[in-house]
């Protein structure tokens, strides 16, 4: 796939310089982003207008959001809505894109004379340390935890990206001395290319498994993009990789790891992050360089905890134990948080403190409502709905310490649904199976039949699904409390809006069909 490359040039000399430019947004959406980009525009003097091929109708929570605020001068905001006028595209002085659009092959940014994101333009006004995380699984755990721990020790610091708030929002907040966490979407790093201007002083690249192959159709491609995080990195800073072997057949095709390919070209000072010691795979290869970094292991009560290794260090120190979060894959991704409170000053007592607290975030394995039936038996929710992957859905039926009532299923990301169809071929994990209706489910099924794994559904809607889950769990008489899962490792086209409506959605549906 051919790879664009933006201008290193800024289309306005200062923000002074916004005042009566014209800008161009192209998708207002729902998430925050263009919504977040007409505000910054409005309030530093320029005309704006908003193209998006929704509807009024479709974008109506947005757009009344903005006519409500009466800060912002509206005179200056024009709609276009329900589709794309070429116009709009090369009058601007400026487009601001949403990331989900190709630039190949699009005739309205084709016709731009300038194309930014709310991310690039934040990125050049502002000289905040950035702490810029990417990867396939874990981002938004990561980042969360991060932002959670730093604000936790003291730190004035945001979080921003692609956990759906725009840095554009808190611009105005930030300074030298203002930490910034941000979560990288490979399509918003793609938006960055050329430009020069992402240079983190902490970077994470958290476990890479195939994702959005509907879009790349490859993994190479794919894994370009996420190498532009530490592209512009030097020495000063960090950056900080894997150290695990890549699932079967998902690697680099020129062998090895991607973590050891990023290691070998970033040239911050690397650290590694692994999930056993670090010695047990310099074992196996003996080409291993020393490697320094964050681990896990237990204590010598045989309790889990991590561990960190520096260079200045004589011996390794225990940096995180107790966590209160579910799941084998947060044990990684609480880690790396404390590595980087680490890394800024945090001491390691403090450390496990803090971390001990962090009770995860919405959508992302969300421990969220409690309900017994008749004959006392137990059941507890848990929303996963920014499980879009299939080894996300995995991950989650395994984080559990017995086996899940799991609700999985929805629309095909061209991925491959083994690591899911394993997982639930196993009684170790699953008790009861609910599909929800999907591109994604219809691929699963087979697979399940043919495994004899027995499965309800698929259900066409929430309620559907709600129904028959009411009337299996009203006779349930076991005495055993149950765990009851929502992650569809897969995404919502078609039933819902995006993954964080789909769970809400989820959420209020529980609560409506279980009331305690």
């Amino acid at each position: 796939m051919e790879m664009h490359s933006y201008s290193s040039k800024c289309p306005f000399a200062s923000l002074e310089d916004i005042k009566d430019k014209h800008v161009t947004v192209m998708g207002l959406g729902l998430n925050g982003g263009g919504e977040a980009s007409v505000r910054f525009f409005l309030r530093h003097g320029a005309f704006v207008t908003v193209t998006d091929k929704k509807t009024e109708s479709d974008l109506a929570q947005t757009i009344k959001r903005l006519n409500d605020d009466a800060s912002l001068d509206k005179s200056r905001l024009t709609y276009h809505l329900g589709n794309h006028l070429i116009e709009d595209f090369k009058n601007a002085d400026c487009v601001i894109k949403n990331p989900g659009v190709k630039f190949n092959g699009n005739e309205y940014l084709a016709a731009a004379k300038a194309v930014e994101t709310d991310l690039s333009i934040f990125l050049r006004f502002t000289d905040c340390p950035i702490i810029a995380v990417t990867g396939s699984k874990g981002k938004s755990s990561t980042v969360s935890s991060i932002y959670y721990g730093l604000k936790t020790a003291g730190f004035k610091c945001f979080l921003g990206g692609n956990i759906t708030v725009s840095p554009l929002t808190f611009i105005d907040e930030v300074n030298s001395d203002t930490p910034v966490i941000i979560e990288f979407s490979s399509w918003q790093l793609a938006d960055l290319r050329g430009r020069g201007i992402l240079k983190p002083y902490i970077s994470i690249i958290t476990k890479i498994v195939p994702d959005h192959q509907n879009w790349y159709g490859n993994m190479e491609d794919y894994v370009a993009d996420k190498r532009l995080i530490y592209a512009n990195q030097t020495k000063g800073d960090y950056s900080i990789f894997d150290y695990g072997e890549d699932e079967p057949g998902t690697g680099p095709a020129s062998g090895g790891t991607w973590g050891d390919c990023f290691a070998n070209e970033s040239k911050a000072t690397v650290f590694r992050y692994f999930d056993k010691p670090f010695e047990l795979r310099s074992q196996e290869n003996s080409s291993d360089k020393k490697v320094f970094g964050v681990w896990q292991d237990k204590d010598e009560n045989g309790n889990f905890c991590g561990k960190i290794l520096l260079p200045n260090m004589e011996k390794p120190e225990i940096i995180l134990k107790n966590l209160a979060v579910p799941g084998e894959h947060n044990k990684a991704n609480v880690l790396n948080a404390a590595f980087v409170m680490y890394l800024m000053g945090v001491n390691a007592e403090r450390i496990i403190e803090i971390c001990a607290g962090w009770q995860g975030i919405e959508h992302r394995l969300q421990f969220f409502w409690e309900w017994k039936n008749e004959a006392g038996v137990d059941f507890k929710f848990y929303n996963d709905s920014c499980a879009t992957v299939p080894e996300a859905a995995a991950a989650a039926v395994m984080a559990f310490e017995k086996p899940v009532t799991l609700v999985t299923g929805g629309t095909d990301k061209g991925l491959s649904l083994k690591p899911l169809a394993d997982a639930l071929s196993s009684k170790k994990y699953t008790e009861s199976l609910y599909l929800l209706d999907g591109t994604a489910t219809e691929k699963l099924v087979p697979s399940l039949q043919n495994a004899g794994v027995e499965f309800n559904g698929p259900y066409k809607s929430l309620d559907e699904l709600f129904a028959r889950m009411k009337e299996l769990f009203l006779k349930e008489n076991s005495g055993v409390s149950k765990i009851v899962v929502f992650s569809p490792g897969a995404t919502s086209f078609g039933m819902f809006k995006n993954e964080f409506d789909r769970g809400e959605q989820f959420m209020a549906g529980v609560k409506k069909w279980f009331e305690k």
